[in-house]
């Protein structure tokens, strides 16, 4: 839609920032990596009285689950390792290996369809421990063979969560049992074939460079081969995809005019414009944006015809603002799908796991932080670039040194820590049909 939802990110309470800086210490422990296939917990989970089997057949269910901390842990991923480093091949082979065992051996069965939370017990949780067994979230030290969801079941349940791209609630929800009934084959196959596209894709990386994995909606500022910031981001719904490039990050537009794309006019501004006259109600006056004909000139926006096909045709352009929804900031890079970097005035769809929302275009969170490290060989620093968003001022920067840029399509891979990672198969590139892009 043309119209955005004004920043809230401002207004959260300071109680709310406590509960997440605390909730994210807790699932932090829960997902940290280890060896093996997949993340252990940290001290304050490993040395809990779950590992010395001292609680063993009792167990006190968590609180309610806090859905500010899951917005708020989508949108502020922890920094991990470099999604394209050289390194995760090798991890990336061994992962291969662990699953072709696992479906030698006939994989696993499906767990049914039913929420399974802490405290829960049952047929569908010696299902969901065998699961986590086969694929190492849950470790055999950890396994008191008992269809009981204990703290240990949780512990495998927030690894696998975090390792699958989903918040690591320790809830077995709709979108978790997805992601665990996707065939051992299917995934398999996944890890194969991402292994051509990371061997492809590191073998000449730069120093310096900047990733968007789109089926992840994240974003990787990369220097020697570590990662300085990930960001969660937003990237093109399914009819809208955003593509796969290589490039070079070369001007910032601070405060920018946005030209409205031809996507956005024809599936957005036109259907809506025409819905909002029929109820006496000018878009372009509502939403700040200016008309302007084949000769250049602005028109009236009461006269338009929303109804002729002639206003597909016209150019379109919003000011900066409130409204504007590339926010105070865009990225420019060469490339010929029109696609860019952008704020955007609304946070709230960071804080969503499912976040392919654009129109092929990548909204980024925290990308302040982003633009400086771009421009700190030219003087900048954050406090600069936030000025330039208080002040409202337009201003464009051509960087010096072109930033080598990636938009990949990595739905499968494997850290050097041992973690094996999996992501939706968003556009459904894989070659295992709708299963691995089902949640």
């Amino acid at each position: 839609m043309i119209g955005v939802t004004k920043d809230r990110g401002a207004r959260e309470g300071l109680a709310r920032i406590g509960r997440f800086a605390r909730g994210f210490v807790v699932v932090l422990a829960a997902a940290a990596p280890a060896t093996g296939a997949s993340a252990a917990e940290g001290n304050s989970w490993a040395n809990n009285a779950w590992s010395n089997g001292a609680f063993a057949g009792t167990y006190t269910p968590p609180p309610a689950f806090d859905h500010s901390f899951a917005r708020q842990w989508e949108a502020n991923p922890p920094k991990g390792f470099p999604t394209l480093s050289p390194e995760n091949i090798a991890a990336l082979k061994e992962a291969i290996k662990r699953y072709s065992d696992i479906v030698a051996r006939g994989g696993w069965q499906s767990i049914p369809d039913a929420q399974l939370q802490p405290g829960a017990s049952g047929a569908s949780v010696a299902l969901l421990r065998q699961r986590l067994s086969m694929s190492g979230d849950l470790r055999e030290s950890d396994d008191f063979a008992t269809p009981f969801f204990d703290g240990s079941l949780e512990r495998a349940v927030r690894r696998f969560q975090a390792s699958n791209g989903l918040t690591p609630t320790g809830i077995v929800d709709k979108r978790t049992i997805a992601a665990l009934n996707v065939s051992a084959a299917a995934r398999l196959r996944q890890l194969k074939t991402n292994l051509s596209r990371l061997t492809e894709m590191s073998r000449s990386l730069p120093k310096r460079y900047i990733v968007v994995n789109i089926p992840a909606a994240q974003i990787e500022a990369v220097e020697n081969d570590k990662v300085v910031s990930r960001h969660s981001g937003v990237v093109g719904k399914t009819d809208r995809q955003t593509p796969i490039l290589r490039s070079h990050i070369h001007e910032l537009n601070f405060n920018p005019v946005w030209h409205l794309p031809p996507t956005v006019i024809q599936k957005d501004l036109v259907p809506n414009g025409r819905a909002m006259s029929a109820k006496g109600q000018d878009i372009l006056a509502k939403f700040g944006i200016d008309a302007y004909g084949g000769d250049g000139k602005k028109l009236d926006s009461t006269k338009i015809n929303w109804s002729s096909a002639a206003t597909a045709g016209l150019t379109y352009r919003q000011k900066p603002g409130p409204e504007n929804p590339l926010g105070f900031v865009k990225i420019n890079f060469h490339n010929s799908h029109s696609v860019y970097m952008h704020d955007t005035p609304s946070d709230r769809v960071f804080g969503r796991n499912f976040r392919a929302a654009s129109s092929g275009c990548v909204r980024v969170q925290g990308i302040e932080h982003l633009a400086s490290w771009l421009m700190q060989d030219q003087g900048w620093d954050k406090e600069r670039v936030l000025a330039m968003k208080k002040s409202g001022e337009r201003l464009d920067v051509r960087l010096k040194k072109p930033m080598p840029l990636y938009f990949v399509y990595m739905t499968a891979w494997a850290t050097e820590d041992g973690v094996i990672q999996f992501r939706r198969d968003l556009y459904q590139r894989d070659g295992v049909g709708e299963t691995a892009s089902a949640y």
